[in-house]
This record gives C-alpha cells, structure tokens and sequence, in this order.
C-alpha cells in the first residue's frame, strides 16, 4: 500500500499527475555522477556585481529585511522598478499599487495564472515552453493549448494564423515569452502588435514573461508587449532579477500591471511565499540602479560565451539556431547521423551525452505537449565561464567530429 491512502486513491492530486521529477533535477543529478560539464540548468558558474553582493550584506547587518518584508515588497524595491521601467520602456508605474514583488519569476507566474484562471479556462502559450507554465496551468484547473514555434531561416517563428485559431470562446488568457526560453527567439514588432490586437479583438487578458529583457544579441530589440495599444489594462507584465544581475539564488521577481490585476496577483500570491527575499529586495532596489553601461557589458559578455559555444556546436556537426536572446542556445541533433544522434531521439541523446561526451545538456522535448515536434532538439545553457565552454566544446567536438 506505500504510496497509496487506504481508499486506494493516489496521494498527488491528479491535476500534477503528469509532473513527475523535473528533468532538470534528473540531468543535474547525472551531471554529478559522471563528472561532466553542466550546460543544461540555466545558472550562471558566477556571481553578479560584487557591489550588489555587498548590498546585501549590509542589509544583513542593517537588519533590513531580515523580518518579513512588506507583502507587495519593500517600497525601495517597488519604486526601483517603476524607475527602471519609465527609465528604459517610458512606462509609468504607481509603485504603490502597479507593482507587486516575488519569489522569483516562477512565484509570479504561478501567481497570475492562479488569479486569474478558473478550471475551464484555456490558456494560449507559446510551445515549446519553460516548464513550469503547463504545472502552474493545470494547478489552476485551466486547459492549455499549445502554439508551437517552427524552425525556418535559422530561428524559431510563430504562425499568427494558427495562434489566432488557437482561440476560442474558451480563452482565458495568452501566456507570452519573449526572449523566449527554450528557442532564442525575441518576437518582433509586427509579431507582438499582431499578438496585441488579437488580445484587444477577442479581450483577452495576458501574462508576458520578459525575464530576458537584458539579454538581446544581433540587433533584436526587446519590445514590452503592454506598449502596444489596448494592452495596459489587460496585461501582467513580469520580471526578474535573477537572469539580469546573475543572482539566481536570490528569487526576486516582479509584477507589473493595472491596480486591478496587480491586486488579484497579489490576492494569490499572499497564500503562496507571503514574502521572500527580504534583504535581496533591498540590494536589487539598487542593482536595477546600474548605469546602462552595466547592462551593455552584461550583454556584450554573454554575446560572446554564446559565439563560443555556437561555434563549438556547429564544428561537432550540430545544426545550431544562433539565439537572439536569453543565454540558451537549441540545436538540432539530426545532422550528427542515426547513431550518434539516437535516431533523433533528444532524451536517448541527453542521457547518453554525459558518458559519450562529458557534457550536460537538456531535450527540449520536455518542453512540449506535442512531444514529437520538439523530439530532435536539444539546449545548451552559454552562460558559464568563457573556459567552461572551451572545455565543453572540445569534449563535444572529440565525441562528433573526431
């Protein structure tokens, strides 16, 4: 009877039945097994600003948020926010009532879906998609319909004709990424104005995940989709620091949005953390302070580890898609051969990697609800130490190119 109540009913509520183990946890635990380079969870191998560190430090020793901070976050970091939005975007936010802090990106997003979705509602998302999108879906009882984004012309696009039938009179809610993790891929203007329209038409509320908003490569622009017309009142707009400063340990997100959806975010996410993060909110109030030469520099390093590690892959014999944006880069394992590439079967090909290769890397296919659209493709994380790459790619080109 272990792992089963005495009615014989299973113990994970049956909405999380699909989610087992994350495959993330799964290839980390491999990666510490066999000694191999880790390009598979997105995490830095360094920290952020030493100044911001030490922001945090003396916030320790301030005693400044070292009881709970204020739920919507600390005014500091609220207005740093706001600041930072009208400084880069002219987008004006009450810090007081439009901006709402978390526990990282993912507490935002579990937040907004559950506020904001009811069981019935379906929720448009861009496929493939970062994980915890369909988890936090299904938790709100709501139906997620995937749009799958396309290899052409060396990036992954977005059909708008089949976004567009992917509504019905059942959608609740569109779910955007962009820069979208896992593909690279930075929507463009004519992309998110046809996105902002179809919002608009069939009044539809959205969630816009930018946590890569910073990490733009090749003259790719990011555009907040709430600059479109119609979209200030019907978007939660989220972001973090954790991609930006290379604190990921540190979980601070945030929301921004009307009062009115940044209350019902806020209505959900008080039963989640309540608060996190308390002296980490005060060092990131002062990191989203940086001058714009901090964000160039930050951009301008990953742009090269990313050209280090493109260049790897396309000597081991990869079919690369150069991303242009985040730090992850998706190939295609077809071209290695049958063999070497497990028939094109991403998960084979992931778990055999670290033995055949030394390295770490994750099946995209994880990432899809049509498994086989995603079965050929795997990710590669580019942001690590430069010599950690070297490294990699050597392995990499010793295993497939000889």
């Amino acid at each position: 009877m272990t792992g089963m109540t005495s009615s014989a009913r299973p113990l994970l509520n049956r909405r999380l039945a699909e989610f087992g183990t994350t495959i993330f946890a799964e290839m980390s635990a491999l990666a510490l097994k066999t000694g191999s380079i880790n390009l598979g969870q997105g995490f830095p191998d360094t920290d952020g600003p030493e100044e911001i560190r030490e922001a945090a430090v003396r916030a320790l020793r301030d005693g400044r948020g070292n009881q709970y901070p204020p739920g919507p976050g600390v005014p500091e970091l609220r207005t740093a926010v706001a600041a930072h939005q009208e400084r880069r975007y002219g987008l004006s936010y009450d810090p007081d009532a439009e901006v709402l802090v978390t526990a990282g990106a993912t507490e935002a997003i579990a937040a907004a879906l559950l506020a904001l979705v009811e069981p019935g509602d379906e929720v448009v998302a861009l496929e493939p998609y970062y994980d915890s999108y369909a988890a936090c879906i299904a938790m709100a009882g709501g139906t997620r319909v995937p749009v799958t984004l396309r290899p052409s012309e060396g990036r992954f696009r977005l059909d708008l004709d089949e976004l567009r039938a992917a509504v019905t009179d059942r959608t609740r809610l569109l779910l955007i990424n962009t820069p979208h993790n896992p593909t690279g891929t930075v929507l463009t203007r004519e992309e998110l104005g046809a996105i902002a329209e179809l919002a608009v038409e069939r009044d539809l509320l959205v969630i816009a995940d930018e946590v890569y908003e910073h990490l733009v490569f090749d003259g790719a622009e990011h555009i907040p989709l709430v600059t479109f017309p119609g979209m200030r009142e019907r978007t939660v707009s989220i972001g973090s620091a954790g991609k930006t400063f290379s604190f990921t340990g540190w979980k601070v997100g945030w929301v921004t949005g009307t009062p009115g959806l940044v209350t019902a975010v806020r209505s959900a996410k008080q039963f989640l953390t309540y608060v996190a993060s308390g002296p980490f909110q005060y060092a990131v109030a002062e990191a989203l302070s940086l001058p714009d030469s901090y964000f160039d520099a930050f951009r301008t390093d990953m742009l090269a580890k990313r050209d280090v590690l493109a260049a790897g892959l396309t000597e081991a014999g990869f079919e690369v898609f150069r991303p242009a944006g985040t730090y992850f880069i998706t190939t295609d394992i077809r071209p290695l051969g049958p063999d070497l590439s497990q028939n094109g079967d991403g998960f084979a090909f992931c778990r055999a990697l670290p033995e055949l290769a030394g390295v770490v890397a994750i099946p995209n296919a994880v990432f899809y609800d049509h498994r086989e659209e995603g079965a050929p493709f795997v990710r590669f994380a580019f942001c690590k130490r430069v010599g950690v790459l070297e490294e990699a790619v050597g392995r990499l080109r010793k295993a497939f190119a000889g």
